[in-house]
């Protein structure tokens, strides 16, 4: 779907699971995300029906060097996402969530990168106008150096960071 490098986005499908379970059981990963600890029947549960088409979020697996290391949605923001962050109706503007489970990559850039991927994925090909990044939990130095990165590449393309 969308590759730079050794880095890869594609879409989530059934084989993936299981390393979400993994993921959403490491207790530093479900820090930033603020999920409960899952099992593989919540994990299908949860996320079935996005793999399956059947929800409007379209769930993606980021790889690095070919191994799943973590996780990535985007979806266009419903009327009532676009009230709580303030837009107006049909402005075209989408949400991402992400994490990296691979916490051995953590402060590696690959967090950076993916997002940067997704932005500009959304920007060329759907056309979006803005973006909401929903951070639940962020250390400031994270949130500083992710707006700095957007900021320089992506100077048409401003997203909205909440």
């Amino acid at each position: 779907m969308i590759l730079k490098n050794d880095l890869l986005i594609r879409l989530m499908n059934d084989n993936d699971f299981e390393v979400m379970v993994k993921w959403l059981n490491d207790q530093s990963v479900l820090e930033f995300y603020e999920e409960p600890p899952s099992n593989i029947d919540m994990v299908i549960k949860k996320y079935g029906p996005k793999v399956e088409g059947k929800h409007y979020v379209i769930p993606c697996i980021v790889e690095y060097k070919n191994e799943p290391v973590g996780y990535i949605q985007y979806y266009e923001l419903q009327e009532d996402e676009l009230k709580r962050y303030g837009y107006s109706a049909n402005k075209n503007i989408y949400g991402i969530d992400q994490f990296i489970g691979d916490t051995q990559l953590w402060g590696k850039g690959i967090g950076t990168t993916m997002i940067l991927m997704m932005l500009n994925y959304l920007s060329k090909n759907k056309g979006a106008s803005s973006v909401v990044l929903e951070v639940k939990k962020i250390i400031v130095e994270q949130y500083q150096v992710i707006r700095s990165v957007v900021l320089e590449k992506l100077k048409s393309f401003i997203p909205t960071f909440t």
